[in-house]
């Protein structure tokens, strides 16, 4: 595989030559026990330890052999111009509602006197009203005019941006920028809208789906299962419309893919993406949570006459739809905590499910996840085990906290 290649990802479980990662940063200390709701987060990683473990994390993929780059570079990269970076703050000051016209004139001073780096980590952290109090421009009327008086913030921390699987995809040759399903997680995309637009490397490739559109898709529910056939679930946070649109384009316009398994999985918190309940190990080996161990709806996603995706519906158990769909001759899947309904739950808690492919049969995993680890290893998988005493309370895994640039 040609490493000068901007993205190529054609399979999960080619081997890992380039992966975007978000390191932990301030964001994680703006969580409060109050807002945890409104920041789709359960608990409070204490930070310092995170980014121990999120290093650990890093320096275990590059022991593999794969690059890594970090989302705040590529984005600082981006808006390197002065104009381009006028623009990103405008579109971030909109999309985090900052409506109160001084108040928007001070913000954006205040970040235009950042360097890019550290406009973008701000932008990640979110602004306390404190410290924009500190510059001693703002008057009472203008903090209280933004939203509760007790709401501590002007601008609200982005504390799940170490997801990078799900603000966009790599498929392919080209990239999908999503609309994230709540408002809180929808900023994340700018960064990959400007990263795409405007990063000199990578401003060029396809865009499969656009942030702008009206229905939700997320990363965390699109598997590329082989240069011919992905998977994509229809859940919590990614609609049927959204699938729709995304195959049309890849359907159409890329040179390998062939079709879209849509696969309805339970529209719940706990399995709120198809990779938290099902992720691809090697050829013909999965990871399952036992919750879609029964039969499924699967919609099967083809081009027709004219070019229009057709659609036809398929039920079955996952195993056979998978060896039906990528021409196997046998499918295994490993089933999270061994399909024991107390170890199943506890394990799925930390994404024991949610393994992330560096090679054929070679993953990584939560150390935590010891019984699920441990059948993994029983099938022949390498696995590096990571610690994630604090990334885990994000309720993500190693699969979530990456984003493949480059496989093959």
């Amino acid at each position: 595989m040609e490493q000068n290649l901007p993205l190529h990802n054609t399979c999960e479980t080619a081997p890992l030559r380039r992966v975007l990662l978000h390191r932990p940063g301030r964001e994680l200390e703006n969580l409060m026990p109050e807002y945890l709701e409104r920041l789709l987060f359960d608990d409070i990683p204490y930070l310092k330890l995170a980014q121990e473990e999120h290093d650990q994390f890093a320096d275990t993929l590059r022991r593999c052999g794969a690059e890594v780059v970090y989302l705040t570079d590529l984005t600082a990269e981006a808006v390197a111009d002065e104009g381009v970076r006028r623009a990103f703050i405008e579109d971030f000051l909109r999309e985090a509602e900052v409506t109160v016209p001084r108040l928007h004139d001070l913000l954006r001073e205040y970040f235009l006197a950042l360097p890019p780096k550290a406009l973008v980590e701000q932008m990640e952290a979110g602004v306390r009203k404190s410290e924009v109090q500190q510059l001693e421009k703002a008057r009472l009327s203008d903090m209280t005019a933004f939203g509760a008086e007790d709401y501590p913030f002007l601008v609200d921390p982005m504390p799940n941006l170490y997801f990078t699987r799900d603000p966009f995809a790599v498929v392919g040759g080209g990239v999908a920028i999503h609309k994230m399903h709540t408002k809180t997680r929808n900023r994340e995309t700018l960064f990959g809208k400007y990263i795409f637009e405007h990063h000199p490397r990578y401003k060029d490739v396809p865009k499969w789906y656009d942030r702008a559109e009206q229905s939700s898709l997320e990363g965390g529910d699109i598997l590329v299962l082989s240069p011919q056939v992905l998977a994509v679930g229809i859940s919590e946070r990614t609609e049927e419309d959204s699938i729709d649109k995304f195959a049309q384009t890849v359907l159409s316009r890329s040179p390998t893919f062939q079709k879209v398994l849509a696969i309805n999985i339970p529209k719940t918190r706990a399995l709120m993406h198809l990779d938290t309940v099902f992720t691809m190990v090697d050829a013909g080996l999965f990871t399952v949570h036992p919750a879609i161990l029964r039969d499924l709806d699967v919609y099967v996603l083809e081009l027709g006459k004219g070019g229009r995706v057709r659609i036809r519906e398929e039920q079955g158990r996952l195993a056979d739809i998978l060896q039906r769909h990528l021409e196997l001759e046998k499918v295994e899947l490993i089933p999270c905590g061994g399909g024991d309904p107390i170890d199943a739950a506890r394990e799925q808690w930390s994404d024991a499910s949610n393994t992330l492919a560096v090679a054929p049969g070679e993953v990584v995993v939560y150390s935590r996840n010891y019984v699920t680890n441990r059948l993994l290893e029983d099938h022949g998988v390498t696995i590096h085990c990571i610690p994630s005493s604090e990334l885990s309370r994000g309720r993500g895994g190693p699969r979530c906290m990456s984003m493949p640039f480059l496989r093959g």
